[in-house]
């Protein structure tokens, strides 16, 4: 069964969260209280412009073994815009997170992260490491998206005359933004070669291409620019738990080599490079992804050594059985 519920940003924004028991998980949420026993929950956290494409599969196949919850960025999907316009940087995002953590019961997580949602999972750990099982990071990097974006800095250059632009001439860059077809941009996308067309299910990309027409176009420009000037890699040595890091090989997006170098500097890292596979690995490679996924929590996190003094969540059936 679905719930779905909204959290409180810091600054009132309204955020919105789905969420899902696994087998034995949370009994009831009542006003965001925790009642009943404590399962481990695997909360998704979505890349720039996105409302949760990327999860399509991994939502049904995650809630076999774990609680899962999803939830918008302020600003994106069903979310409301920010309460304060300035507050849309990767700390407000990671904040957002902590809120949302609290709404579904304050238990044990282990977050997921998709392209920003990964840098949004390390920021959070900088003040929010309690309760934190593990890490899985897909197709994303510690931080400055905009500097490797397709492995050069021309983005990060161009960036800001861009937002100069469209915030002089809203209306217009408004108008133009949102007349670009959604079937369109996905048969640019095949083309173009950006996802693995001989891989991949092409309506599985729509709802992101819809989603991005819609989002406040301003507001996704200042976003991405707060990302790429972000950086967790101070972080990195410092985070003592599991941490699954999963890129594909022919990421253009987020250069793959920005993977194996977060993979290393994590203490308790290992990593999935997927031959073949682009920015939308969890779309191309299903099968491969999930029973990797399950491989790290059944070994690495259930079986592991917690992170804090807290005991470990049960080991879910559906996982020992697999074991």
């Amino acid at each position: 069964m679905v719930r779905e519920l909204f959290a409180a940003g810091k600054d009132g924004t309204r955020i919105y969260v789905r969420y899902r028991e696994g087998p034995g998980g949370i009994e009831s949420l009542a006003g965001g209280a925790r009642t009943g026993s404590e399962r481990l929950t695997a909360v998704l956290c979505d890349g720039i412009a996105c409302d949760g494409f990327i999860w399509k599969y991994l939502w049904d196949d995650l809630a076999r073994t774990v609680n899962v919850a999803h939830w918008n960025y302020r600003g994106h999907g069903r979310s409301s815009l920010p309460a304060d316009p300035q507050a849309i940087d990767l700390r407000d995002h990671a904040s957002d997170l902590a809120a949302v953590r609290a709404a579904i019961g304050g238990g044990p997580v282990v977050l997921f992260g998709h392209s920003m949602g990964c840098q949004v999972a390390l920021e959070h750990l900088r003040t929010h490491r309690d309760g934190v099982r593990g890490l899985v990071l897909i197709c994303g990097s510690s931080g400055r998206i905009t500097h490797h974006f397709k492995g050069t800095d021309v983005l990060a250059q161009l960036l800001p005359r861009v937002i100069a632009q469209v915030d002089a001439y809203p209306h217009i860059a408004r108008a133009i933004w949102s007349r670009v077809p959604a079937p369109m941009a996905l048969r640019i996308a095949l083309l173009a070669r950006e996802v693995d067309a001989s891989a991949i299910t092409p309506s599985d990309l729509l709802p992101y291409m819809r989603h991005m027409v819609d989002i406040d176009f301003s507001m996704f420009l200042h976003m991405l620019q707060s990302a790429g000037e972000h950086s967790a890699a101070d972080l990195l040595p410092r985070i003592d738990v599991p941490a699954l890091v999963i890129a594909g090989d022919r990421d253009t997006f987020t250069p793959p080599r920005l993977a194996e170098e977060m993979a290393a500097a994590l203490p308790r890292g290992e990593l999935m490079m997927v031959t073949g596979g682009t920015h939308v690995v969890p779309l191309e490679r299903k099968k491969m992804v999930i029973e990797r996924i399950e491989q790290f929590l059944l070994e690495r996190v259930f079986g592991g050594s917690p992170a804090s003094d807290a005991p470990s969540p049960e080991v879910p059936r559906g996982l020992a059985k697999n074991g």
